[in-house]
């Protein structure tokens, strides 16, 4: 895995062999940061990444200058990996907390304007997440990208913008166009 844009560009992350987890491809990743930066300014913005793996999306913001990130995941693994690599790297706006993604979305009170979710693809769960991050976590205008597998439709939110797919990898993208 690499970074594929910005102040990072070019730097790889190699997590440990044994973290089981399913990293987003370095296509999609630059496919879905190319619409992101069409809509919203890094530099102004704070992002979510829950169920963030080894951090590759999480590590993209930063590159692009995104003023904060925070990252939730429940294997200490993965966060270990992220707080050594953030270390490595000289950054200090990348906040990697080792929690359940669902205790998170049912407790914290912030606000973000742009939350990214990639959880497991079979979790039995899994079509909550949108109404749980929708509901509570975005700012007026905020952006929600959830990736997903093709068995996933959210065309029926009331918050769906679209959908892309590369390859396996599906992009749902939603909107909170309520005003603030």
């Amino acid at each position: 895995m690499r970074i594929v844009a910005g102040e990072l560009r070019g730097r790889r992350l190699n997590p440990p062999t044994n973290i089981e987890v399913r990293p987003t491809t370095d296509f999609a990743k630059e496919s879905l940061f190319n619409i992101l930066r069409n809509r919203i300014d890094f530099e102004e913005c704070t992002a979510l990444d829950i169920f963030c793996g080894t951090g590759g999306i999480s590590f993209e913001f930063v590159s692009r200058g995104i003023k904060q990130v925070t990252s939730i995941d429940i294997n200490p693994k993965c966060i270990a990996f992220i707080n050594k690599t953030k270390e490595q790297f000289k950054v200090d706006n990348l906040f990697a907390l080792r929690q359940d993604a669902f205790v998170y979305l049912g407790r914290s009170k912030m606000k973000f304007d742009v939350v990214f979710a990639d959880p497991p693809y079979d979790m039995p769960n899994f079509d909550i997440v949108p109404d749980l991050v929708l509901k509570s976590f975005l700012k007026p205008n905020g952006i929600f990208v959830l990736e997903h597998s093709k068995e996933h439709s959210y065309t029926d939110n009331p918050f769906f913008v679209e959908q892309r797919h590369y390859g396996k990898v599906n992009f749902t993208f939603f909107q909170n166009k309520e005003e603030e």
